[in-house]
């Protein structure tokens, strides 16, 4: 249970950036499997070249940042389909990823110091106090990219995903947005990774294949149950997706299924989760959700209404 909630809060930092793109921007970005990677190999790399764990871990989220901005320049000025300049960008990083580690498929970092030997030493490793520290870091880069898309440019950057031409008549370059998205998003993706690699001790070469499955699997569980009414609900529920997620995992591990068929049940969950909304059940309970959400922003309008009347009235009777 706590291994599963540790991963799960781990993967909720790479559902973020997944968040970004798929919700946001409305970006099909396949990126992600490349850069989950990039970031993780950039971190054992340097770790193993005794730089702070801490230190390797910003370089991974910058060099996960520059990842996101080649696939953002290849679909802004290179006008290539969003879908492949993902997958491009995502092949190229294959043999980056090789040359970063020097050429091998795996970077081990056995005897070296990591975000969890300082756990190991504390006591905190595998129990309670390593799940609370995780969860707070998390709500860190929760709150931290809320803060962010109530911003300007956050707010532009909803824009360009919901409505591209309403936007640019307002002088945003959309173009701009979508890299600067990009670029966020695969800087949580590779920043995630980096933690991986510490937390399993070692960065592989496919660590990041179908990686995409798992982020998407967190978003649209974790809105299939709490909606996308707001940002900070929409945020809270990727992380409880990502959560959720890693617990079905290791429920259907429990219960002995095979752990090859993992990549064929992690698709039944995200079917399950698109299906979701359409059961009977849960469309009556979104429909009564909304027809109390009218009723009250009638019952607001009434309100208004009789408070303007009164106000008029008493400016008649002063006349």
């Amino acid at each position: 249970m706590i291994v599963a909630l540790e991963l799960g809060l781990i993967y909720a930092i790479m559902a973020l950036g997944v968040y970004l793109t798929f919700k946001i921007l409305d970006f099909p970005d396949l990126t992600v499997d490349g850069s989950f990677t990039t970031g993780a190999a950039t971190a054992a790399v340097l770790i193993t070249q005794q730089v702070n764990p801490l230190l390797a871990m910003g370089a991974a989220f910058l060099v996960g940042t520059l990842a996101g901005l080649i696939t953002g320049l290849l679909h802004a000025k290179g006008n290539i389909n969003p879908l492949l300049a993902g997958i491009l960008t995502m092949l190229a990083l294959y043999s980056v990823n090789l040359r970063i580690m020097g050429n091998r498929a795996n970077a081990p970092l056995l005897g070296q110091e990591t975000v969890f030997t300082w756990f190991s030493q504390a006591g905190l490793r595998g129990t309670w106090g390593a799940v609370i520290i995780l969860l707070i870091c998390v709500l860190i880069i929760k709150f931290a990219l809320d803060w962010f898309l109530s911003t300007d440019m956050g707010l532009a950057l909803q824009s360009t995903g919901d409505n591209q031409e309403m936007i640019r008549s307002f002088g945003v370059s959309t173009d701009r947005m979508k890299i600067i998205g990009l670029m966020l998003s695969n800087g949580l993706v590779a920043l995630c990774g980096s933690i991986i690699a510490q937390y399993q001790g070692s960065a592989d070469i496919s660590m990041g294949i179908g990686l995409i499955l798992v982020g998407l699997a967190s978003v649209i569980i974790g809105q299939a149950i709490f909606g996308t009414r707001t940002v900070i609900i929409a945020t809270f529920a990727v992380v409880v997706g990502a959560v959720l997620y890693r617990l079905a995992i290791q429920y259907a591990l429990t219960a002995g299924l095979n752990p090859n068929d993992m990549r064929l049940i992690s698709a039944v969950l995200v079917v399950a989760a698109l299906l979701l909304p359409q059961w009977k059940i849960f469309r009556r309970f979104s429909l009564r959700r909304k027809n109390k959400k009218v009723e009250n922003l009638n019952k607001e309008a009434a309100e208004e209404a009789a408070v303007e009347a009164e106000e008029a009235g008493k400016v008649g009777h002063r006349a």
